[in-house]
């Protein structure tokens, strides 16, 4: 059941090394283009890294080596303007897609479409995990893929046949997260510290990785101080001027 299969997912990140056929991945990236895209636009590419030598450079420049080296497949999910402004070329109309709303746009695309693959990844048995770290060498990764000009690199995702998987790590409650007519920030002074205990419980009983925290201590260290900063700059360069 879809429902089930949704519910049950956590990120993987060590496989078992068996490679994905180009007729497998072929598959599941049909599956995954059936997602919803703004009007039509369809803006987004993925660049499937089958180079040794270069998945052990998206490793290091990702910090996921181990990721890239036992996956079935790497592949890095971008937002891509370079196909439609060929296609603007072809009926000789300029393109405009330096707006923040064109960058919007983009990115849920490739969200959308990526989470379609994902899931039917997972209906095939596989595991996944989204790589962020792709955006910590957003510069560096563009060049060794040969990212052009309206296009970037939104993040990674590995598939393949786990070696082991995680426990599902629970989410926020509904309630956080569901606003019914108007938005309520005062249920997070209760919401909020009951999730944590239930995310400290989680963090000290799983089977590896133990820690003792909880959730809204990890965001206040997380959001504390700014985060890849040079991204910005490396958008504008890429033709994302966000007017």
């Amino acid at each position: 059941m879809v429902l089930e299969l949704m519910k049950s997912h956590a990120s993987v990140r060590h496989y078992d090394g068996q490679p994905l056929t180009r007729e497998q991945v072929s598959e599941l990236i049909e599956a995954a283009q059936m997602a919803a895209t703004s009007h039509f636009v369809q803006t987004y590419s993925v660049v499937w890294v089958t180079d040794e030598e270069k998945r052990a450079a998206l490793g290091e420049l990702s910090n996921n080596p181990l990721q890239m080296k036992t996956a079935g497949a790497v592949l890095l999910m971008c937002a891509d303007y370079r196909r439609l402004t060929h296609a603007s070329d072809m009926h000789n109309e300029p393109i405009v897609y330096d707006l923040a709303e064109n960058l919007i746009v983009a990115v849920t695309d490739v969200g959308l479409m990526a989470q379609n693959l994902a899931l039917a990844a997972e209906s095939k048995g596989y595991g996944i995990c989204y790589i962020g770290g792709v955006r910590s060498n957003i510069e560096k990764i563009s060049e060794l893929v040969g990212l052009p000009k309206g296009v970037f690199p939104v993040y990674g995702l590995t598939l393949g046949v786990p070696v082991e998987t995680n426990e599902v790590k629970p989410r926020l409650p509904v309630e956080a997260i569901l606003h019914e007519n108007t938005y309520d920030a005062e249920k997070y002074a209760e919401l909020l510290p009951a999730y944590d205990e239930t995310i400290h419980v989680y963090y000290e009983k799983r089977s590896s990785n133990q820690k003792s925290t909880t959730w809204t201590k990890q965001m206040a260290d997380f959001l504390k101080a700014p985060r890849r900063e040079e991204i910005s700059a490396y958008l504008k360069k890429q033709g994302f001027e966000m007017k």
